[in-house]
């Protein structure tokens, strides 16, 4: 069975050289983001362009998915957004490349700050602050109507997340905080049309990732928020790709508010049919999953330097996760999403 370092001391993540001072898990986030201290090219003025920042929010209500997007890849900002339908399948995603990333802001912490983008009627911004997370979006012209989105996101004082430490190779570094089961609302107004987002049915999700990658990178993501029958929150996060996992994976599920941390899981897809059953299975008899997607959302970029292809898959889950106290509980028509993305960036 794999070790899995836990991370339990706060301190710097990279050191005055630039290297990782630890590398494994934790259920917060304890190690300050210094990427100031990134030490990976010589010739030290161009190591911006190299280092990647994010903040994903993804809301997933009865009805809609919602999802949120600023980030910073060093030569170019991506600002996206897009809103899913189930009954009907209408999907409508808009995205900004944005040279330079001007007039991107992101913070230091997942704890605390403002993500940012702003320009001319446009606007989207992320506010942390106390365990409360406001999102607020103002974009004229979506999907030819405007998107306005005004959403609150709580995090309970003993809400536990996935934090996640690992090289990749030579001073190129993964850092990221997955937080699942959000509660969330709010409303949405997108096509003449008032969403509320109720608490005690909408779940949010955040991705908060910084590092440095190779150029080359490709991974798997897995993961949902969502109710099981006797009203208990449950949450997955799992993945594998780019990166040393030696000293821990991202593999985990949350179950009201806990982590339950999990070693390898074994993933089965076709990569030249996504739409049919994925398969997710760890060797230790923790998880056996079965994800049967119902829409395929496609983002392809491909700006010079930059090519990135997703295959993001919306879909229900279904099968069991056993906890670390060995009480198996049981998953049906859990609504959440796989992905398989190829980046060149």
């Amino acid at each position: 069975m794999q070790t899995q370092q836990i991370l339990r001391d706060t301190g710097k993540l990279l050191d005055d050289r630039g290297n990782l001072t630890t590398s494994g898990w934790a259920t917060k986030p304890i190690l300050d983001c210094n990427l100031e201290n990134c030490r990976f090219y010589s010739l030290r003025f161009l190591q911006w362009a190299r280092i990647k920042s994010w903040d994903y929010y993804a809301v997933t209500t009865p009805t809609h998915f919602f999802s949120f997007t600023i980030s910073n890849i060093g030569y170019l900002g991506m600002v996206f957004a897009y809103v899913i339908e189930y009954g009907t399948g209408k999907f409508t995603e808009e995205t900004l490349a944005v040279p330079f990333a001007s007039g991107i802001q992101l913070p230091r912490s997942s704890i605390e700050g403002v993500s940012k983008y702003e320009k001319g009627a446009k606007h989207l911004s992320f506010t942390t602050a106390e365990r409360l997370r406001h999102l607020s979006v103002r974009w004229p012209g979506f999907g030819g109507n405007t998107l306005n989105v005004e959403i609150d996101l709580t995090e309970p004082e003993d809400h536990e997340s996935m934090n996640i430490v690992i090289p990749i190779h030579g001073k190129r570094f993964y850092y990221n905080r997955k937080i699942n089961c959000m509660p969330a609302s709010g409303w949405v107004e997108f096509e003449d049309r008032h969403i509320v987002v109720e608490p005690g049915k909408a779940l949010a999700n955040l991705d908060w990732g910084r590092g440095v990658w190779e150029y080359r990178s490709f991974w798997v993501w897995a993961s949902a928020s969502g109710f099981l029958s006797n009203g208990q929150t449950i949450g997955l996060n799992l993945g594998y790709g780019f990166g040393d996992t030696s000293a821990a994976t991202e593999n985990c599920f949350i179950l009201d508010d806990k982590v339950h941390k999990l070693g390898q899981v074994e993933f089965t897809y076709d990569d030249r049919n996504f739409k049919e059953p994925w398969r997710m299975v760890s060797p230790d008899g923790r998880l056996d999953l079965t994800f049967r997607p119902f829409f395929e959302r496609v983002a392809k970029t491909n700006a010079l330097v930059l090519k990135s292809e997703v295959h993001q898959m919306f879909g229900r889950y279904q099968g069991w996760v056993v906890t670390d106290a060995g009480e198996r509980i049981e998953i049906s028509n859990l609504t959440g999403w796989a992905e398989e993305h190829h980046a060149k960036w």
